[in-house]
């Protein structure tokens, strides 16, 4: 049977404990960048505010800065995917007039929210802060609307309500972790 190499033992342990403390401590900024969000925030949840950062590939070596960018491209793709749904449900011939309506209205709200969160990415990277505030803040208002126009019908249950939650919620996290960013409490 061969021996290791000694030395090549201590590198392999060596680099296994950075990846591990590198991990950690990302992992440690996360924690504590949710935590400070769900605290400051009721329409943060920090389980959800956590998750939705570590599924980022990026996170894992993420700066503050660097959390807001993740958090501005998950509202991105949250957006695009829920118009996307949204599309698909309209083909159905089963709803009723008034629930085609409201999915329309939304199919409208998101297709303008799209454009609204890449320009809040660009606004945002330019240092801009407060016009990417607005806009953060227009894309949440479109979720809301969504949802708010089914609660007018009589018995009607949006099948949109998860999709604009989740909206609304990573909006209001991209807007505090920009924000933290902007005010230099990061």
């Amino acid at each position: 049977m061969k021996m290791m190499n000694p030395s090549f033992s201590i590198i392999f342990i060596f680099s296994i404990s950075i990846t591990i403390h590198l991990s950690s401590s990302s992992s440690l900024l996360i924690n504590t960048t949710c935590e400070s969000m769900a605290s400051d925030s009721p329409n943060i949840k920090y389980g959800f505010c956590a998750t939705s950062l570590q599924a980022a590939p990026a996170s894992s070596c993420a700066s503050t800065r660097g959390l807001a960018t993740i958090a501005i491209r998950a509202l991105r793709y949250n957006v695009t995917d829920t118009r996307c749904f949204i599309k698909q449900l309209l083909k159905r011939r089963s709803w009723d007039a008034y629930v085609r309506q409201c999915l329309g209205d939304c199919f409208d709200l998101y297709s303008d929210a799209i454009p609204t969160v890449k320009q809040a990415m660009r606004s945002y990277n330019e240092r801009r802060f407060d016009d990417a505030n607005v806009q953060l803040s227009s894309v949440m208002d479109a979720a809301t609307t969504c949802e708010d126009s089914f609660t007018d019908g009589d018995g009607v249950v949006s099948p949109l309500t998860k999709r604009n939650a989740d909206a609304f919620q990573i909006g209001a996290m991209a807007l505090s972790v920009v924000g933290m960013i902007r005010t230099g409490s990061a």
